[in-house]
C-alpha cells in the first residue's frame, strides 16, 4: 500500500513540475489542422490548471485574423497553418507554434505558460517552426515568412 502512495506522489510531483494537463480536444483540433487543414489557426489558453481550446480560425481567414484573435494583455499558445510560395515557385505550408506572452500581462501568467510550453508543444506532434513573441512586431508576417523559407 505505502508503494502505491508513493508512486501516487512521484506521478503528482511530475504533473506539476512538466506544468499543466492538457485537454485531448487540444490534440484532436491539431490533427484536423495538420491532416484535414480544417482550420487556418487554432488559439489555446490555460484555464483552471489545463490547456483548452479558445478559437478556432476557418481555412479562408487571414494571418491578420490570427493576430487579431491574440489578446493583448494575455498570454496564449497558438498555431498557424502558414501557406507561402518558393523561390521554385512551388505551393508549401508551415505550420508554426506560437507562444504569445506580452509585456503587459501578469508576471504569473507568463511563469505558467514559460513552464508548460514544451510539454504542450510536445502534444502537438508536427510542429515545424517555433516562434515566441512578446510584442505584435515580433510575429509579423515578414517574420514569419522569413522562418518559413
Amino acid at each position: 500500500m505505502a508503494m502505491v502512495q508513493k508512486l501516487e506522489c512521484l506521478t503528482l510531483q511530475a504533473n506539476a513540475a512538466s506544468g499543466v494537463a492538457v485537454y485531448d480536444e487540444c490534440k484532436l483540433k491539431f490533427s484536423e489542422l495538420k491532416s484535414k487543414r480544417n482550420y487556418r489557426f487554432i488559439v489555446f489558453k490555460i484555464e483552471q490548471q489545463q490547456v483548452i481550446v479558445e478559437k478556432v480560425g476557418s481555412p479562408d481567414e487571414s494571418y491578420e485574423d490570427f493576430t487579431n484573435a491574440l489578446p493583448p494583455n494575455e498570454c496564449r499558445y497558438a498555431v498557424y497553418d502558414f501557406d507561402f510560395t518558393t523561390d521554385e515557385n512551388c505551393q508549401k505550408s508551415k505550420i508554426f507554434f506560437i507562444a504569445w506572452a506580452p509585456d503587459t500581462s501578469k508576471v504569473r501568467e507568463k511563469m505558467v505558460y514559460a513552464s508548460s510550453k514544451d510539454r504542450f508543444k510536445r502534444e502537438l506532434d508536427g510542429v515545424q517552426v517555433e516562434l515566441q513573441a512578446t510584442d505584435p512586431s515580433e510575429m509579423s508576417l515578414d517574420i514569419v515568412k522569413g522562418r518559413a523559407l
